[in-house]
């Protein structure tokens, strides 16, 4: 029977909003005294190309997506993902047969937490593409995704899906932790010290690399697709009356839960802001310093919140932010000085791993039939085991 072992060899595949590519995570998933533990043997990151890249970004603006494309673009990502575990797996030196499932994220294309009028009825919904079919033929292995829909099914916003995993992994009877991860979005997870589940708090802050990013591409003409260890912002000061006009943004004043994405800081938010500092006569450098502060500003807005209710002494960082060093010191500036701020490879996970192991862990508590949700972080009425599976068969 699958997952029948005292250990279980999977795959966790992610590929999150800032597009930085194909993230697949070979891990050791092993349980004792009804503790589940997750071990990495292997990682490896997956680039895009550039023009691949740029279908996704296509397919993220209702301008220029077309359902075609979204068709197309969902058979190719499964193709995509499944090379990119198969790359993994051999590099890992274990077998296919060795593999009990592999557990994929997908793309999200668009994320609608909020419900909207659809055929005379509101609704919320969410879309990742990745055909777990497709990963399950090309590889053989029984392949899940698909995560997010049944926690909207029972009135979640189908997102962060990451604290059930920060809960289960990382809470402390000692101190307070909060868990945060900077991708295209930046979110955290609040882990109050010696919580219940009920007492965790997760959600989305606002941008993170996102609008980061879209600065970088346009101060360089396109050359760079971030900005390389904060060179670009390290050349430029903060604007803090334009700051200020930022921190205005209706969503950094709604209160948890909630989540966020493309749809409202994308690429047509970028352009806005980028327009506004044309007028605002704002130099290129001191753009993107004040872009990189309001990631760490919202980020840290919130953070300070718990400190001292929840008892919060460390807070760790992953994520593709986690690199930026400029963006890292405005977050450590941003904080009080007892608290610690550490990257996640201090506790035995590493930063780049950690949402693809996490997706690893999600579809092995689905294969187990267990509830993987959090309805403390997404707003839904009870627990669900989410993950719609696509069996596999090793053949040869």
């Amino acid at each position: 029977m699958l997952l029948d072992n005292s250990f279980t060899y999977g795959v966790g595949i992610m590929s999150g909003t800032s597009l930085d590519g194909i993230d697949v995570a070979v891990v050791k998933i092993s349980e004792e005294n009804d503790s589940v533990h997750i071990e990495l043997e292997h990682f490896d990151t997956v680039p895009y190309s550039n023009e691949v890249k740029q279908v996704i970004l296509d397919l993220c603006d209702p301008i220029t997506a077309s359902i075609q494309l979204i068709s197309s673009m969902n058979m190719l990502l499964g193709k995509l993902y499944a090379e990119a575990a198969l790359k993994a797996i051999d590099d890992s030196g274990l077998r296919l047969a060795d593999i009990s499932f592999i557990s994929s994220h997908g793309q999200t294309i668009f994320h609608q937490p909020d419900p909207i009028d659809a055929a005379g009825e509101l609704v919320a919904s969410t879309l990742q593409i990745g055909d777990i079919s497709t990963i399950a033929e090309l590889t053989g292995i029984t392949s899940v995704g698909d995560f997010r829909t049944r926690d909207m099914a029972v009135g979640g916003q189908g997102a962060p899906l990451v604290p059930y995993a920060d809960y289960l992994l990382f809470r402390s009877q000692a101190i307070g932790r909060v868990l945060v991860n900077i991708g295209g979005i930046a979110n955290l997870t609040i882990l109050p010290k010696n919580s219940a589940p009920s007492q965790v708090k997760a959600y989305d802050t606002g941008p993170g690399n996102m609008i980061i990013d879209y600065f970088a591409r346009r101060m360089t003409n396109g050359e760079w697709f971030y900005d390389k260890n904060g060179e670009l912002a390290a050349n430029g000061s903060v604007n803090h009356t334009w700051l200020d006009i930022l921190l205005q943004e209706p969503y950094y004043k709604i209160p948890p839960p909630k989540s966020t994405g493309r749809e409202l800081f994308g690429e047509e938010y970028a352009i806005k802001l980028w327009n506004d500092a044309d007028k605002l006569s704002i130099n290129l450098a001191d753009r993107i310093a004040t872009i990189t502060k309001l990631t760490a500003v919202t980020l840290t807005n919130d953070i300070k919140r718990h400190i001292e209710p929840d008892g919060i002494r460390e807070v760790f960082i992953s994520g593709g932010g986690s690199y930026n060093p400029i963006l890292m010191k405005e977050i450590r500036n941003g904080l009080p000085d007892h608290v610690q701020l550490r990257k996640m490879d201090e506790i035995g996970m590493p930063a780049d791993a950690k949402e693809a192991m996490i997706f690893a862990l999600l579809g092995y508590q689905c294969l187990k039939q267990r509830t993987n949700n959090f309805p403390p972080a997404t707003g839904a009425k009870r627990e669900v085991v989410m993950g719609k599976v696509a069996w596999g068969t090793l053949r040869g």
